[in-house]
């Protein structure tokens, strides 16, 4: 393995197991900052010692470990400093023999320190926006770049909002566990907004950067994190709607993606391939979700657009214009230009592409979608199907210009060839 390739696998590695570790070291020093710290000064000693030592087999715990030794050094300096050297080393003693293993911790209920972590980071000391911005930083291992496009604001803005989130926390001393009783409820709601954007929304069911079509690990956190709370809530309807969302979406991810990695769109994707037992768990949560007898919410209204797809045998199966129905109440209680863009799609699937594109021409002026590529993207697939090639073409090189995620890049300007009228750079 080269060093690149060696570097690579240990972003890999760091992707997954990151979370784990911060949760782990959250429970010992007690403050998230201070966790994050470590964490990172353990992957700098995988990335200076991996590539000659060669990636161990279990590097979750090495890393752990590793961090745990941080921690250790940590204390001590904070004992030299406070002059408390016993005291603080036998506080860190008693912290650490009260941690369980760390593979045992990962698969505790109530207990679960991703679970915890994810409740300190939608803590209520905090808004909504760093709540967010923290538990994907923490929980999704996403970089403050990752986070900035997701929003579209600037990378400093960020970064100050999850530096100041972090010094809020400490200020607050907030507590290490899971919230119960009235303060559960209270934030269960921005619980579940942080696991769909994790899942959903940022580099979760399609990546937005780098050459990866999909981080599946990030979709499994996700759903491991829904299903938790399903058991912790069985009656909260819009808990089993996400989860419902998240399991037919999951369903897919082996037709999404082609032999050589290259993405595959729904409406190409072999429909054998999806997993039936996530449809039928998803379908299932779906029907416990509404038949709880409340109003629909988003993630349940969200779901019910997923299962007209998965309960379709071809693409010309798919009841379009329920879907398109479902869209436009979706967008009476969560308005969004993404919802309407959606709903665009599924009225030219109903109704043509004429009318489709009606819907999404005035999305053009909506400068919340300046930057999102799908909006040329949908533009140039309606543009093509009505014979408008050099409109389309146009359309699908800008989507291309502004995705930052290679392969599908590489499929805007496949699509852009089919157009006709010159080459493209690629």
């Amino acid at each position: 393995m080269t060093a690149t390739e060696t570097h690579h696998a240990i972003e890999a590695v760091w992707r997954i197991e990151s979370a784990r570790v911060i949760a782990g070291l959250t429970r010992i020093v007690r403050d998230v900052g201070v966790a994050e710290e470590l964490a990172q000064d353990a992957l700098v000693a995988a990335l200076e010692q991996w590539p000659e030592s060669g990636i161990p087999q279990n590097p979750g715990a090495w890393l752990m470990a590793t961090a745990k030794h941080r921690a250790i050094d940590y204390f001590r300096r904070r004992t030299l400093i406070d002059r408390k050297h016993e005291i603080l080393g036998r506080e860190l003693s008693e912290r650490e023999n009260a941690i369980p293993d760390l593979a045992a911790a990962v698969d505790d209920n109530i207990g679960d320190d991703l679970l915890r972590l994810i409740f300190i980071a939608c803590h209520p000391v905090l808004s909504t926006e760093a709540r967010v911005a923290l538990t994907l930083r923490l929980l999704g291992g996403l970089t403050t770049d990752e986070i900035a496009r997701a929003y579209l604001a600037a990378e400093s803005t960020i970064a100050q909002r999850i530096v100041r989130a972090k010094r809020t926390l400490a200020d607050a001393h907030v507590p290490f566990e899971v919230p119960r009783g009235p303060e559960f409820a209270a934030r269960l709601s921005s619980v579940l907004q942080v696991i769909y954007l994790i899942f959903i929304f940022n580099e979760g069911y399609s990546a937005t950067s780098g050459d990866d079509w999909m981080r599946p690990a990030l979709c499994e956190d996700a759903l491991r994190l829904g299903r938790i709370l399903a058991e912790l809530v069985p009656n909260e309807p819009e808990v089993h709607g996400l989860v419902s969302l998240m399991e037919i979406q999951a369903s897919r991810s082996k037709a999404r993606v082609g032999a050589s990695g290259e993405p595959i769109l729904l409406l190409d994707q072999d429909r054998a391939q999806w997993d039936q037992l996530l449809i039928h768990r998803g379908l299932a949560a779906l029907e416990r979700a509404e038949h709880l007898g409340r109003k629909r919410g988003p993630y349940t209204m969200q779901a019910a657009i997923a299962a007209c797809h998965a309960r379709a045998a071809s693409p010309a199966d798919t009841d379009w214009a329920r879907i398109a129905a479902l869209y436009a109440e979706l967008a009476g209680i969560a308005p969004s230009p993404v919802v309407e863009l959606n709903r665009a799609v599924a009225v030219s699937m109903a109704s043509g592409p004429a009318a489709g594109l009606e819907l999404v021409d005035p999305l053009r002026d909506d400068p919340a979608l300046r930057d999102y590529h799908l909006l040329p993207s949908v533009r140039g697939d309606l543009l093509q199907k009505l014979g408008r090639f050099e409109e389309a073409r146009a359309e699908f090189e800008k989507a291309a210009s502004i995705t930052r995620n290679a392969r599908e890049r590489h499929l805007l300007l496949e699509r852009a060839r089919t157009c006709g009228g010159g080459q493209v750079e690629g």
